[in-house]
């Protein structure tokens, strides 16, 4: 370099990849209040997911089906282990548990009118049944947490399924929050908790503390419920292999798997972004898991965290899943950050598509809000619709794609569909990089 280079002012300041503008508003955040980051929502950093497999239409070596003569099914039944009543589902796709409390009664009975219309199930989250969500879902999947939040052998009862949470894919290990702005009367008096005090839920069941106590609490759940209804195990994608065959061993009828991309109503920044495996990565363990046992198929997997599309969906279920489940796109099919309340997210320093502090209680599309203003801005009615509307067209691109690759069954879509266009995606899906028959760590390769 010579004299004269050394002289050239540089032009473009060069920003740190480390310390980015992000990071550094972050630590003076962190210096001026003295407290985490909490918001809701899921991991924004990008990681290998669905967009980055392809499937392999029909040509020669495979015939296609005519999409408008030959069928495609879609049905699914869940809890065909030790359930005398398993549940039917015309598709494949079902409503994650969102809890009242983090969302509005509104938005509860939205869901249900939704996944009803489109005849499958929703999930009731932590705090409890309302009498709005029993009333409008056909099949409710009644959320049996740690916290114990509104929980009662009664509501047992009256479930079509129970989902004994572990753990959730925004925050595995971790509890989660409900802050007390979001404690309305009704709220406090379902968790039989003070009315504007915060909340957090435990991280773990306070009467078991592995498998073996596990599998005594899912043999209660039966005799509470007679045997009559299927037995979910949920946890937060971590180590699927050995938490799927426990869950297995454990009794489980059905497993959910919910990876990083799952949403949550509020929790730290640092877990959402830090803690768990994408979901691309938690399927084929999982499914390997259940080949191991002998119990694919026979115990149901089902898949959530971050799935949008029909393509999303037929790609997990290719990947040897039963069914997937969405919660953010549901809420979001419904109206959350909708363009339309563009002004009001202003206001509250964000901006539609951004916004995340669903633990504020003052959502302008009225759903992740107990302000009872807000909450009535959002007809259950009209949500439920466009929700039905959504998994209409999940479910048309998803039979879409499955017949373009000879199938007459969403459930007969398989690995060998599938290629991967990055080399991590090949590696966490096992399926070939594109143009090649190999992905990483293939047995017999040696790399």
């Amino acid at each position: 370099m010579t004299e004269q280079d050394r002289t050239i002012p540089r032009t473009q300041p060069i920003q740190s990849a480390t310390f980015s503008n992000a990071i550094n508003a972050e630590i003076r955040r962190a210096a001026a209040t003295g407290i985490y980051d909490i918001r809701g929502g899921g991991a924004k950093r990008r990681v290998p997911h669905f967009d980055d497999l392809l499937f392999l239409g029909a040509s020669i070596s495979r015939y296609p089906l005519e999409g408008y003569r030959e069928k495609c099914d879609t049905r699914v039944t869940l809890g065909t282990r030790f359930a005398k009543t398993p549940i039917e589902l015309d598709i494949p796709i079902t409503i994650a548990g969102m809890s009242f409390g983090a969302l509005s009664a509104q938005a509860k009975e939205a869901l249900g009118r939704g996944a009803s219309a489109a005849g499958t199930s929703t999930t009731t989250g932590d705090g409890g049944m309302t009498p709005e969500e029993r009333g409008h879902s056909t099949k409710l999947v009644y959320q049996y947490l740690p916290s114990r939040y509104g929980m009662n052998p009664d509501d047992l009862r009256r479930a079509d399924a129970i989902e004994v949470v572990v753990g959730q894919g925004a925050k595995p290990g971790g509890g989660g929050m409900l802050l007390g702005q979001k404690i309305s009367d009704r709220v406090a008096e379902m968790r039989t908790l003070p009315k504007g005090i915060d909340q957090r839920s435990a991280c773990r069941h306070p009467d078991w503390t592995g498998p073996d106590d596990l599998e005594i609490k899912l043999m209660e759940l039966r005799e509470i419920t007679g045997w009559r209804v299927p037995i979910y195990v949920k946890v937060g994608a971590t180590r699927p292999y050995y938490d799927t065959a426990l869950a297995v061993k454990a009794g489980a009828d059905v497993v959910v798997i919910d990876g990083m991309q799952g949403g949550t109503a509020a929790t730290q920044d640092v877990f959402i972004e830090h803690v768990g495996l994408p979901t691309l990565a938690c399927i084929r363990p999982a499914v390997r898991a259940l080949q191991d046992l002998g119990m694919h198929r026979e115990v149901q997997l089902i898949v959530s965290g971050g799935i949008r599309t029909g393509a999303d969906v037929a790609k997990a279920l290719a990947l040897g899943a039963d069914a997937v489940s969405i919660g953010t796109a549901a809420m979001v099919a419904l109206g959350d950050n909708d363009p339309r309340f563009e002004a009001e997210y202003q206001a509250l320093g964000t901006t539609a598509g951004a916004y995340d502090d669903w633990h504020e209680g003052r959502d302008p599309a009225g759903i992740t809000t107990q302000d009872p203003e807000l909450a009535a801005r959002l007809d259950p009615v009209a949500a439920g619709r466009r929700l039905r509307n959504y998994l209409k067209v999940m479910t048309l691109e998803a039979q879409t794609i499955a017949r373009a690759c000879g199938h007459n069954h969403l459930h007969n879509l398989e690995p060998e569909d599938l290629c991967a266009v990055t080399m991590e995606a090949a590696a966490m899906a096992q399926v070939p990089l594109a143009g090649t028959d190999w992905y990483p760590g293939k047995p017999g390769t040696g790399y």
